[in-house]
């Protein structure tokens, strides 16, 4: 084994760490980091590589927030909790669209759109509606500010956007809760927070998938790729979520909007330049 592949999931590990949990796009910066920092592997290792490194970033919010999370409390007496127990059925709902479309259309969806052209669009496009909907309620109170006070049809619009995150890359799936969320009357703390449970079943159900795809045929040097890339995903997670839960309580989303915008022209430059 080539210490040189361990260190490019190392590298890999952090760049999903940080952009899966900020709204800018964890495709988007892999397919750039893939351009300079390629693993030798198989194309459909590093498929699943890139989807299943994400389990690593998973652990980090059950981890973060495993109280918040757990639908019973153990005292002298097991009890359920209801508002966590509806904010999963919420969740739950909230997958619906990604399952009901994105799911059987997996496959057809990657060969029309995983492509830079796309990406670098949907970064600008879904960067200019946070700029425009920091802009619009600036100053305006959130209708929502507690996980609870999410109703059943706002979790499902909520859905919707994270569809349009699974059918174009580049959109960013926390990028489009949140812009979904913040649409609906969502506090930012309450969307970033809905945005990171919802995660959880959705990148489980994915990381699925790809295994299935993929076969259970690993090697040796394969499992340690993907164990270290989702050991440092792991970590980094833990550090890009206690920053973006710190930032939001002073700032708004509009720093990310620009930060999508540069990155979406870059993307387009640099592919046109080559």
């Amino acid at each position: 084994m080539e210490l040189i592949e361990l260190l490019k999931a190392a590298f890999l590990g952090i760049v999903e760490g940080i952009t899966e949990w900020l709204p800018i796009s964890s495709t988007g910066h892999m397919i750039l980091a893939d351009e300079f920092i390629q693993l030798n592997t198989s194309a459909a290792f590093k498929e699943l590589f890139l989807v299943v490194i994400q389990l690593g970033a998973i652990l980090a919010v059950v981890v973060l927030y495993w109280k918040t999370l757990l639908p019973v409390s153990f005292g002298r007496v097991i009890s359920v909790k209801r508002n966590t127990l509806s904010m999963w059925l919420k969740i739950i709902v909230s997958c619906l669209p990604a399952a009901a479309i994105g799911i059987p259309w997996d496959d057809e969806f990657n060969a029309l759109f995983y492509n830079y052209q796309t990406v670098a669009i949907m970064l600008i496009l879904f960067g200019i509606l946070f700029i425009i909907i920091e802009t619009r309620f600036r100053g305006k109170r959130p209708r929502v500010t507690e996980l609870a006070d999410i109703t059943y049809p706002m979790a499902l619009m909520i859905g919707v956007f994270q569809l349009i995150a699974a059918v174009f890359p580049g959109t960013s799936r926390s990028g489009a809760t949140i812009v979904g969320a913040l649409l609906l009357g969502v506090s930012r703390t309450v969307a970033a927070e809905f945005t990171f449970f919802l995660a959880i079943p959705v990148m489980f159900g994915a990381s699925l998938l790809k295994i299935v795809k993929f076969g259970f045929h690993f090697t040796g040097e394969q499992v340690a790729v993907l164990l270290i890339g989702m050991a440092v995903a792991f970590v980094v997670s833990i550090l890009s979520i206690k920053f973006l839960m710190g930032y939001i309580k002073k700032h708004d989303f509009k720093a990310f909007g620009w930060y999508r915008i540069v990155l979406g022209s870059v993307v387009l430059l640099y592919f046109a330049l080559h």
